[in-house]
């Protein structure tokens, strides 16, 4: 019998996906409200806690990338650190180790599901602002989930802004879902600011996205 596709949103980048019989959480931001530093000279205030407060069994944990606090906090850490697998950047595998497998975009890996078949996820191409800024941003990823079972496909954008790598996604795959990030974050070009970049959040209908033509793909 076909599961059906369940999507439980708990705030910020962070999503549980029941898929394929398995619980898939993105960027695990599981930390409660308060101040949190991010990096020299920055800080993240996170306003509200996350939806649930027990999230229950996690089979494996999507990672856009682990290098910003406001997509992988402490609480978020602790979690990939004791589930059995985490699908995010090689950088990021390099840095956490453990149970972290690396992917390069279009690279795939597949883990089994409980009814015997297969979940496959593709590490699809993301970039963290505009270009040039990879250098002071660092990597970050999108994922693509197949299930062999037909349930839809879906594509999570991870935390990108829409260029090229993002419409290859969409014309190769086709996916049935997308789940955008689409925050308002405002990061500036890299001559504007070369220590890092400064961040304005507003209300989204602040900030328009070409992500938004992604929906009307499918």
């Amino acid at each position: 019998m076909k599961n059906a596709t369940k999507l439980i949103y708990l705030g910020g980048p962070t999503v549980i996906l029941e898929i394929a019989g398995l619980r898939m959480i993105t960027d695990p931001t599981l930390d409660p409200p308060g101040n949190y530093l991010a990096g020299p000279g920055d800080t993240i205030e996170k306003l509200t806690a996350p939806a649930l407060s027990d999230i229950g069994k996690i089979d494996g944990v999507l990672l856009s990338h682990d290098q910003h606090a406001d997509n992988l906090d402490k609480a978020g850490k602790a979690l990939v650190m004791r589930i059995p697998l985490t699908v995010s950047t090689k950088a990021a595998a390099g840095r956490l180790g453990g149970n972290v497998k690396g992917l390069s975009p279009w690279e795939t890996c597949s883990i089994p599901t409980p009814d015997g078949g297969q979940l496959a996820i593709t590490a699809t191409p993301a970039r963290h602002g505009p270009a040039g800024i990879e250098a002071i941003a660092g990597d970050v990823t999108g994922f693509m989930l197949t299930p062999d079972n037909g349930e839809p496909s879906i594509y999570l954008t991870g935390d990108t802004v829409f260029f090229e790598g993002v419409q290859a996604v969409a014309d190769r795959f086709k996916p049935q879902f997308v789940i955008l990030f689409a925050g308002a974050a405002k990061p500036k070009l890299p001559r504007q600011r070369r220590a890092g970049y400064s961040f304005r959040f507003s209300r989204c209908n602040d900030h328009p996205s070409p992500l938004r033509r992604l929906v009307a793909f499918f």
